[in-house]
């Protein structure tokens, strides 16, 4: 499997193919992110496609190894840019993200598993905005600190500093809730 700056230097020298690539590789993933912002999955989809829309386009220069975190932080910018639009600000939210299912898995397991999600979504709603857009971008989207850094605009210390005071908000919180076993 190419890495994203072979592929998207590949696209840059006309091989439209490779950016499908990534579209395919990113977009599903990015449309759930920028749905904790819009809180519609149609408007998500909208916003997924301009960002990828706007690299296409305006093919700008994407540091090695930073396309994922150019793609996101360009859909973040849009979904601010649309909250602009609509007059009305929301955070990013973790409500009715979409959480899909093994399909090997027994019912009981996916209930389980459910049950967990459900909880985490709950607690990490409860916790400061800024705090848990890290933990997405860190621990859901497995970005490294500098490129969620990159994402949300802040230095990659005050990622590491924002992942500290999240996992001790999340541990507390996840006590309140029963789970005496989060690590």
């Amino acid at each position: 499997m190419q890495n994203d700056s072979v592929l998207y230097n590949e696209f840059l020298a006309g091989n439209t193919s490779s950016f499908d690539e990534l579209m395919i590789r990113y977009g599903d993933n990015l449309m759930y992110y920028l749905y904790g912002y819009v809180h519609n999955l149609e408007d998500a989809e909208d916003l997924m496609i301009e960002a990828f829309a706007r690299i296409m386009a305006k093919k700008p220069s994407i540091s090695e190894g930073s396309f994922k975190a150019y793609l996101f932080r360009t859909g973040r910018n849009l979904a601010a840019r649309f909250h602009l639009i609509k007059s009305r600000m929301n955070v990013f939210s973790m409500d009715s993200l979409p959480v899909e299912l093994s399909d090997h898995k027994s019912v009981e397991t996916e209930l389980l598993n459910e049950e967990k999600k459900r909880i985490l979504h709950l607690c990490l709603e409860r916790i400061d905005p800024e705090v848990r857009e890290a933990i997405w971008l860190v621990y859901f989207e497995e970005m490294s600190y500098a490129a969620a850094g990159e994402v949300m605009g802040v230095k990659t210390k005050r990622i590491d500093k924002l992942l500290t005071r999240g996992k001790k908000l999340l541990r507390e919180e996840l006590l309140k809730e029963g789970i005496t076993d989060a690590h």
